[in-house]
């Protein structure tokens, strides 16, 4: 299975969440040119589905080595690659698993406060569960590119 495969559900999450952005942000516009008011549930909405977008294309950019790296140390110290591909994914798995502890611990009080979105009425924990779960799949993707690195599968330029 290539990297393209590997984050398929990300893929599809991430082109799901545009198009909805898409097509709420064109409705919303053409409403508040014909009537001068405006959708709005579309704010809302538009806010959840950017975390969504940018976690999954995050996950997606992650198994794909295309994400934002530092290499220059990789490229100056070649012997030291090994040691700064487990550095990287060390403080990386670290930021994440703060994100999924807290976020996490949000969805939770979220969830055992019945708190509710104040343009929807929808629970606010049906928003905020999706933050660990996203940073948890990021997680997964970068274990698997730095073992594909660590093995050679993957080339070090994005």
């Amino acid at each position: 299975m290539n990297n393209r495969q590997d984050a398929r559900l990300e893929r599809v999450l991430a082109t799901l969440a545009l198009v909805v952005i898409s097509l709420i942000s064109l409705a919303n516009v053409v409403v508040r040119y014909f009537t001068d008011a405006s959708f709005a549930f579309t704010e809302e909405l538009s806010v959840f589905l950017l975390v969504i977008l940018t976690f999954a294309g995050a996950s997606v950019a992650m198994r794909s080595n295309r994400h934002i790296r530092i290499s220059l140390l990789e490229r100056l110290f070649p012997r030291l690659r090994t040691p700064l591909i487990l550095l990287q994914w060390l403080a990386s798995m670290l930021v994440l698993g703060l994100v999924v502890w807290f976020g996490g611990q949000f969805a939770l009080e979220e969830y055992q406060w019945e708190s509710e979105s104040p343009g929807l009425g929808l629970p606010n924990w049906w928003y905020v569960v999706w933050l660990p779960l996203l940073a948890l799949a990021i997680a997964v993707r970068l274990s698997q590119m730095t073992l594909d690195r660590l093995h050679g599968r993957l080339s070090d330029e994005p």
